[in-house]
């Protein structure tokens, strides 16, 4: 059904603001170049207006902090299926997108920048050369969306096919006007999709429904403190935690501490909730978790703040390690996203080796 937006000023008397119109794509390209957050608090804008293989040309190109790829196309107006049929074109070029060519994409945006040096500054990690352009997303922005154009898109995402539409409205309110934004699909899968875990040479198979868990980040979360209390946690922007809404009560996880080793295998029993309402049990009493755990402290200090907060899963393990005994060998699937449903060969030949490292995953 299309999404259709509305805004009121407040007063005692309430007055609906009317709908207006860009004057041009021009001028939503230039904003969202000038604040990306437009778009989304993760990503950083590496290309614009990219000329592909076929002589079109791609609005703007961003990067992921996975190094995963996203395409992004702006249509001032409706949008008609054709559109979605472009987009997928200029995906494939995309797709075949060398590192090398990434990095002359951002030289080129950049009036000559590093894409490694921005990389960097911008995530707070070191781009890894081997996950560059794994996989890719496609944002179509738009202000309206056609039923048949709906309908692809739906029937794509069932299939894995990375694929979201961003609405955006604009309003006149008195000399200015104002813009909203919504999505079709909820971003975080879209994101789970593009992460799914296919491989260099495309190989897929079906999805085992076991999950891949990425337990990152020792700065700000505890790997003892997730054993003892039962759960795991990500957090520190939306990218990083809103893959945990993917899980639900009775699903298995597999836990991977990035650079050292799997270190757990346990079964979902709640689904995602804030730091600010996460309980664990202690000897005592149930406590907030941000009372009892290492890293409180800064989940109080975020707790308030959607984007940022640290976001929980309560698990109950079947077996875990600690992080100096995790289990790791060549080989072995891993992934930067927190949650993920790999339908890639590596991850099954994984499941079946840390089945036989963890005795006790079928309690």
């Amino acid at each position: 059904m299309p999404i259709q937006h509305a805004i009121w000023q407040i007063g005692s008397q309430p007055m609906p603001l009317s709908a207006s119109k860009l004057a041009s794509e021009q001028v939503l390209e230039d904003m969202i170049v000038k604040d990306p957050r437009i778009l989304s608090n993760e990503w950083m804008l590496i290309g614009r207006q990219e000329v592909t293989a076929s002589g079109g040309r791609i609005d703007l190109l961003a990067i992921a902090p996975d190094g995963a790829l996203v395409l992004i196309e702006l249509k001032r107006d409706r949008t008609p299926r054709e559109i979605v049929a472009q987009a997928l074109d200029y995906a494939a070029w995309v797709q075949g997108l060398t590192a090398d060519k990434i990095v002359q994409i951002y030289a080129r945006f950049s009036q000559g920048g590093s894409l490694e040096a921005a990389f960097q500054k911008r995530f707070g990690t070191a781009l890894d050369e081997e996950s560059l352009n794994q996989t890719h997303q496609i944002i179509i922005v738009a202000a309206e969306l056609d039923l048949s154009t709906e309908r692809i898109i739906g029937y794509l995402n069932e299939r894995d096919i990375a694929i979201n539409v961003l609405f955006f409205q604009v309003f006149q309110h008195g000399e200015h006007q104002l813009l909203s934004r919504s999505w079709l699909i909820d971003p975080g899968e879209t994101q789970a999709n593009a992460a799914v875990g296919k491989t260099a040479e495309g190989e897929k198979e079906p999805w085992n429904g076991e999950f891949y868990v990425s337990f990152g980040d020792t700065s700000s979360r505890s790997w003892d403190d997730a054993r003892k209390y039962g759960y795991i946690s990500a957090g520190g922007g939306r990218w990083n935690s809103q893959t945990l809404k993917l899980l639900s009560p009775g699903q298995r996880v597999w836990v991977n501490i990035p650079k050292t080793g799997y270190v757990g295998v346990g079964v979902v029993e709640q689904s995602v909730q804030p730091a600010s309402e996460f309980m664990v049990t202690t000897p005592q009493c149930e406590q907030s978790v941000m009372d009892v755990v290492q890293h409180g402290e800064q989940y109080k200090a975020t707790a308030n703040d959607p984007e940022l907060s640290e976001y929980f899963v309560k698990v109950r393990w079947l077996d875990t390690r600690d992080a100096r005994h995790a289990f790791y060998e060549v080989g072995l699937f891993g992934n930067q996203n927190t949650v993920c449903q790999p339908t890639t060969p590596k991850w099954r030949h994984t499941v079946e080796r840390l089945k036989q490292a963890f005795s006790n995953y079928a309690l």
